[in-house]
Parts: C-alpha cells; structure tokens; sequence
C-alpha cells in the first residue's frame, strides 16, 4: 500500500477496539488513558488523541495509525531506545516511587506548572528528583505552555540549582517562546518546544522563528513516522522523540521513529507504560536498564476484553474514527 493510500473504513471497523486503561496515578487531569486499537496488514496499531482534540486534529492521529499499521516501517539505526523516567505533578515524597517505576534511567522529566499545584510545589518535586538521581541524572521540565513569560522566566530562575537539561513548552505561543528563550540564554538552559511542533499549523515554524533549542517529535500528532521524519530533517535542530501516554501498541510507534533518526542525542519519552496500572498486552514496552526494545506489540485479546471500554465510550470512538476517516479521505480527494 503507498505511503498516501487511505484503507476504506470497513477495514478499521472490522478489527477496531476500544480499552480504557487505569493509571497509576493522575497524568493530564485524567485517571484513565482510552484508545482506539486496529490491526492492519503490518500489525496492530493505535488511534488515541486525547478526548479535547477536535476533528481536524485528530485525523491527523488516525493517518498516523494508518501509517504504522498499512506500510513497512523504516529502516533503524538502532534495536534499544533510551528513555527518560516520567514524573507527573506529585508530591515530592511521592518521587522515589515514582522513579522506582523506570529502572535504569538516567533521565527525567518533571512535569511541572499544573494548575492545582505552586511554583513551590514545583521546586520541591524537581529537588526530590535531583537528590533521588543524584549529580550524574539529567531532569528536564515540562510546563506544557502553562506560563506567560515574566512566570515562565521567574519558574526558570527557581529551578535553575537543579541543573536542568531543557525547559519543554514554557510558553504557549512561538512569539512568547521566542521571547523567554532571549531573556534566559545566558543561563544556559536549552528551551525545547512541543505544543508548537505538534499542534501547529506550521510545526517548523518555531525552529523558524528561532523560537527553540531543540523540538520533542511525536509520530502520531505529526501524522506518522515518515512526517515526522520530515520536520526533523528539515527543522535542522536536536530532538527529543516522545508519546503521548499510549499503550505500548501506540509506544511501538513511536520507538520505530527514534529507531529510524540518524542521531537521537536525548533521552526519549517512551517510557510511559510505567504509568499505566494495565496495559494490552502481557509484555508490555516498559523500561530496562533504561531503554525499551524496538518491536511491534500485539494485544492479548484477553486484556482487550478485560480492560473494554463500556457501550457508549466505545459508540464515542467509533464514530469518531469514522468522522476522521471522513476528514482524512477530504484531504486526498
């Protein structure tokens, strides 16, 4: 099947299911990650954009889907991909189990900026995390675009002591990005975009504007490897490739893009199966030593029954996989 080809709906419906996953703990205001799975002739593969997503958007998901399901992926350069731990907006006595999660990572990212939570709140949980990993570990921050500037330069001053390797999406938007990243360079604190990669209409545009340091690449908001592969070659900065809190079908993804990046300088952030309480299969892509392996998962199908969303959530994703198929067959017409 070429590159561009859309399967006919049929085809998704046939073998499509719907899971609803626990977490281990709160991530991104939810305590349940759902998403939409389908086989296709390379194997399974996943459709989850978060419930907010309009239509528009979310097909760009599904023609990700259908990308790592309908055609072969591309060559790699590598068979492990390593991986940063993860730790949500917790307590900071809550860190050491957290990172218990991720065995052998010597990365972290902290996320930081939520709305329930304090500046103070933040600083806590990133020096737990510095004194759980010691001088030699690497923290990042994400703030996911939650401050303006004059907070997002005074949340970079607070957290500085802590050696940060990149600041992720401290603004929302590229002029502010742009903005932050002037008055903080002489700190040496690289700025890293994501909402302005992947949510953009233009996701080169911040590596345009000289907005970043670095860009975090996600396969499936970017419409699948090969696009994503695209933005990096052509954006010409460092990049972090990452997911956003799949199953380990969607991970499989998104480690077959790092796998196919020439030179992947960061940790990447893949590891999230660590947060789920269940995931698809029985061999989940967690963390070892580190990294995950590079492999195509395949769901049992006793946990696709056990962990089945319920009537109307499932109504919910099949209908909206059917509107973004619309969509995407809209776009080729």
């Amino acid at each position: 099947m070429s590159a561009d080809a859309l399967p006919p709906l049929h085809d998704l419906l046939a073998t499509a299911r719907v899971v609803a996953l626990p977490l281990v703990t709160r991530f991104r205001g939810i305590d349940v990650r759902e998403a939409l799975l389908v086989e296709g002739p390379e194997g399974w593969t996943e459709f989850a954009p978060f419930a907010e997503y309009d239509d528009e958007e979310a097909a760009t998901w599904l023609a990700a889907a259908i990308d790592f399901g309908w055609n072969p992926t591309p060559a790699a350069h590598r068979d492990r991909i390593p991986v940063n731990a993860t730790v949500p907006a917790v307590d900071a006595d809550a860190v050491p189990a957290v990172l218990e999660r991720f065995p052998g990572c010597r990365t972290a990212k902290v996320k930081v900026a939520a709305s329930d939570q304090t500046l103070e709140q933040d600083v806590a949980r990133v020096r737990a995390v510095r004194e759980a990993m010691g001088p030699e570990g690497r923290i990042r921050v994400d703030a996911n675009g939650a401050w303006n500037i004059d907070e997002a330069e005074h949340a970079i001053h607070a957290l500085a002591p802590f050696d940060l390797e990149y600041v992720e999406q401290p603004c929302p938007s590229v002029a502010e990005h742009a903005e932050i990243r002037s008055r903080t360079k002489y700190m040496g604190i690289p700025i890293a975009a994501d909402e302005s990669v992947r949510r953009a209409d233009d996701p080169l545009a911040v590596a345009a504007a000289g907005a970043a340091d670095l860009l975090v690449v996600k396969a499936a908001p970017l419409g699948g490897i090969r696009r994503a592969l695209d933005v990096v070659e052509r954006a010409g900065l460092p990049i972090v490739v990452s997911s956003a809190l799949d199953t380990s079908v969607g991970l499989a993804m998104g480690a077959h893009l790092a796998a196919a990046v020439p030179t992947l300088e960061y940790d990447c952030g893949l590891g999230t199966a660590s947060l789920l309480a269940a995931d698809v299969t029985g061999d989940p892509l967690l963390p070892s030593g580190g990294a995950i392996e590079l492999r195509r998962v395949e769901p049992d199908p006793t946990l696709l029954d056990r962990y089945a969303a319920d009537g109307d959530r499932t109504a919910w994703w099949l209908a909206r996989l059917e509107r973004c198929h619309a969509a995407l067959g809209a776009r080729t017409s």
